[in-house]
């Protein structure tokens, strides 16, 4: 833990840099596109957590801060909040999210993004949906200065325009040099307040409504210029 009184769940911790940010969420983005590279028809989800545990070693991680988690076909459509009770291979037409948290030096890393293989259009809209929903609360939060609990009442209503159910078990949290949780523990859909850009992160998770289904995007809450 932190060895300082914490009075503002916006304050950042001794080590923090807005570099050091930046680099971290650069590595952890690329880990993940280099593992989906490398993931096909065939392989479980365990092989695909072995993979990118690897792939974070290789990168240069201190640790992980939380667990790596790859979900394959209908387990994408469950909550991270809990492991799956089955190790699903992924099929020719399928859909995968990869969600990782490592450290990089003192510096906390969490990203997530979707991908689809094969050609089922569903699979592809969701993919795509998950993404502009990202967006679509970020530039809220630029144009309109919504707070952390009105950008994901917004999220919840337009995943429901789109035909989606988004799961309010993930819902953002605070990001920092580790451990973020002696500042913040509470999630970004709790937060009353307009959100610090390089503080929190925004995550969406959709799923069909069926429950077959479902998808991912995580990433820093950052202004237009760093999504060029």
């Amino acid at each position: 833990m932190k060895d300082f009184q914490i009075h503002d769940p916006e304050e950042v911790g001794s080590e923090f840099s807005i570099l050091g940010m930046l680099e971290t969420r650069a590595k952890t983005r690329a880990v993940i596109h280099e593992v989906a590279d490398h993931i096909e028809p065939g392989m479980r989800e365990n092989e695909a957590v072995h993979l990118t545990k690897g792939v974070l070693a290789d990168a240069g991680m201190a640790r992980t801060w939380h667990p790596v988690v790859v979900r394959f076909g209908a387990n994408t459509a469950k909550t991270l909040a809990v492991q799956p009770a089955s190790d699903v291979a992924l099929g020719e037409n399928d859909i995968f999210f990869i969600d990782i948290g490592p450290r990089f030096g003192p510096w906390e890393g969490d990203a997530g993004e979707t991908f689809v293989v094969g050609d089922h259009a569903e699979h592809v809209r969701c993919a795509r949906d998950v993404k502009a929903l990202f967006h679509e609360i970020r530039a809220l939060w630029i144009s309109e200065g919504f707070t952390g609990a009105d950008l994901y009442r917004h999220a919840r209503e337009a995943a429901s325009n789109a035909g989606w159910l988004l799961d309010l078990d993930v819902a953002g949290h605070r990001i920092s040099d580790y451990p973020h949780t002696a500042i913040h523990a509470g999630t970004l859909a709790q937060f009353d307040r307009r959100p610090a850009a390089m503080r929190w992160v925004a995550e969406c998770h959709i799923r069909d409504p069926e429950g077959r289904f479902g998808a991912f995007f995580e990433d820093l809450l950052l202004p237009d210029e760093y999504y060029a």
